[in-house]
């Protein structure tokens, strides 16, 4: 794991200052506390920050230039299956001098140019300069575990990097605010991976590569790999499950690859004990496990998670977290995310993280199965609305979108009547409906405290519609395939993925993510739904697989994950901070957002009269990125913290 970063000339080759790229890379120090270095030829500059994880000498250091001098790579993540590449490749004629995953790159680019990303398992970013072609060629892996940013700069040039503080490094980037990026924000609580918060800045999507040639015009990215819900699989339920085993071991074990000390993140949940399984099955030593738990009894899996480290004999750690000993990371993690972020489970995954790093280089995790296996509530929410759907005539349908339109929203009432989202569900499209579901503050909410300036601004962009359209684009026959399909483009990269990466980077940890094996992953898109979602169980063919090595009590138990009490906070430590955000902030600055409907949004929950917790938590990340990013409302800001 590292940090890369870069500059590439596509008009001319111009000659590039080796301090800048310097500069650039070394904002990236904590994913790459081990080493760092810089190349630079005509009209390109590489740099790198490393994390020694695979062939520690110094011979695998990067960038990495060929022998003949006509490639050089930077990279950031790993080839799970190099060694069978390199085989490939020795098969074929070609030579190694080190025992690195980075040489295999190379070698593969010689021989298969962009055709290489096929036989490569793995997370990755990279940044191959091809000196013959004079042209560089950016790749993400399919997923789109590890991030890579990138903009052009006024004089042309292309610049990229792991995050984007990395990008804005270069005294040359400009910083304009988005208005589609903070739609996109307050809409789905982070921005996604087709939007950035500076505008002109992009993030390359997950599964496409971006072939920049020297004279040419920048091109669009190309997509180089999607997952297919449409071609169900027809076997016997005993071979589909006797796969999924295989899948799995297959995945876990790739993983193990390393150099350094590993372990594994254990929460006690179906996925992360499933990991942890199969690494005690291929280990020779005790796996070393952590977990994180809380003050409150109710939220707290500590007591799952011991139980499968001893069912496993790992050598197992864990640490309590207090409530209040969360607050002061939000300006850690306001830091680490550049763009805001509004997951409030990133703050325990950053403990998380923190624990694992005491004692390992490598985590691996349990991310990805909800995803790909349809694990999360919303699923069979969004099944049993689409089935009634289905059944009901188009009249009758909008006739009760219309209901939920005027149907109060009793957040305090009981559970069966709290139908405003469900009534108008039935009214909306499949697409529209998922959307809806998915969004963090909802659109009436949000155009409350939007000013005329900044619905005009927007030109009619609306953070659901991306949903919308994956949900319609998807390759898929059923709605269920059709949301997980949107989640795996949207959700995953843009949140899951995105807290992951920046949590574990913060801390200088590599982790890595089994359950988002593209062979694991394409063996589920082909699952019948049945398979997927049964009886209300999601993820029903893996914990049926799972039953003779996980105990009952862990695969069927109520999935928990990380609570964050922020509701609470706002009515406590952060209610000043409530207040500030609405009046003299950032966020007044950009005159966006009108501060008396803020204000009363804040006051309202303050006096518990409504429950805004999730959005002022919203406002106050922005307030932070705003702060961080742009310099807004930094004079308010100081005054506050030395009033």
């Amino acid at each position: 794991m590292c940090g890369i970063a870069g500059i590439f000339h596509p008009d001319v080759p111009k000659p590039v200052d080796p301090a800048r790229v310097r500069a650039m890379a070394d904002r990236l120090a904590h994913r790459g506390p081990d080493g760092s270095g810089v190349w630079t030829a005509p009209g390109v500059g590489l740099g790198h920050r490393r994390l020694s994880i695979i062939d520690l000498s110094e011979a695998a250091a990067q960038p990495m230039v060929a022998a003949d001098r006509r490639l050089a790579l930077t990279y950031n993540g790993e080839i799970y299956n190099f060694r069978e590449v390199r085989a490939e490749l020795e098969a074929r004629g070609h030579g190694f001098v080190t025992e690195s995953d980075t040489e295999v790159i190379l070698a593969a680019w010689r021989q298969w140019g962009p055709a290489c990303l096929d036989r490569f398992n793995g997370m990755f970013a990279f940044a191959l300069y091809d000196a013959e072609a004079d042209a560089l060629f950016l790749a993400r892996d399919r997923m789109g575990v590890k991030p890579l940013h990138y903009g052009e700069l006024p004089d042309g040039a292309l610049v990229f990097a792991s995050e984007l503080k990395g990008l804005l490094a270069h005294p040359a980037m400009r910083r304009r605010l988005s208005p589609h990026a903070v739609e996109d924000y307050l809409g789905l609580g982070y921005v996604p991976d087709d939007a950035c918060l500076v505008e002109g800045v992009r993030k390359l999507p997950a599964g496409h590569f971006l072939l920049v040639r020297r004279g040419r015009p920048v091109p669009e990215p190309t997509a180089w790999w999607d997952v297919d819900f449409a071609s169900p699989e027809r076997r016997r339920l005993k071979a589909l499950e006797e796969e999924m085993i295989e899948r799995l071991r297959a995945a876990v074990r790739s993983r193990m690859v390393a150099d350094v000390p590993l372990g594994a993140f254990l929460s006690g949940g179906v996925d992360s004990s499933a990991v942890v399984a199969f690494m005690a099955e291929a280990s020779r030593e005790a796996v070393q496990t952590c977990s994180i738990g809380f003050d409150e009894a109710d939220h707290d899996e500590t007591a799952h998670a011991a139980a499968v480290a001893s069912l496993f004999a790992t050598c197992h750690r864990t640490r309590k977290v207090a409530a209040a000993d969360d607050f002061p990371l939000i300006d850690t993690l306001a830091d680490a995310f550049d763009e805001p972020f509004a997951d409030a489970s990133a703050l325990a995954t950053y403990r998380v993280c923190e624990l694992a790093g005491e004692s390992v280089k490598v985590a691996l995790s349990g991310d990805g199965a909800d995803e790909t296996m349809a694990g999360y509530r919303r699923y069979r929410m969004f099944a049993a609305e689409s089935r009634a759907r289905r059944l009901l005539p188009p009249p009758l349908r909008r006739a009760f979108g219309a209901i939920g339109d005027v149907y109060p929203k009793l957040d305090w009432a009981p559970q069966w009547l709290r139908a405003k989202t469900t009534l108008q569900a039935l009214g909306r499209g499949g697409g529209e409906a998922y959307a809806a579901g998915v969004a963090v503050t909802p659109i009436a909410l949000r155009h409350r405290f939007y000013t005329p300036a900044f619905r005009a601004a927007l030109s009619g962009h609306r953070a659901e519609r991306r949903y919308v359209s994956a949900y319609d684009g998807a390759p898929a026959d059923d709605p269920l395939s059709r949301a997980q399909y949107a989640d795996l483009k949207i959700w995953l990269p843009g949140d899951i993925l995105t807290k992951v990466d920046r949590t574990s980077m913060a801390v200088s940890l590599e982790a890595r993510e089994p359950l988002l094996d593209h062979r694991l992953v394409e063996f589920a898109a082909r699952l019948p739904v049945r398979m997927r979602l049964r009886g209300g169980t999601g993820k029903w063919l893996m914990k049926r697989a799972l039953a003779g090595r996980l105990p009952e009590e862990i695969l069927h138990r109520r999935k928990m994950g990380f609570v964050t009490p922020i509701s609470a906070w706002f009515r406590g430590p952060l209610a000043d901070e409530a207040a500030a955000v609405a009046q003299g902030s950032a966020l007044a600055e950009t005159g966006w957002f009108d501060s008396t409907v803020l204000a009363g949004l804040a006051e309202d929950h303050r006096r518990g009269r409504s429950d805004h917790g999730r959005l002022l938590w919203q406002l106050l990340m922005l307030e932070k990125s705003l702060q961080r990013v742009f310099g807004l409302g930094t004079g308010a800001a100081r005054a506050r913290r030395t009033g």
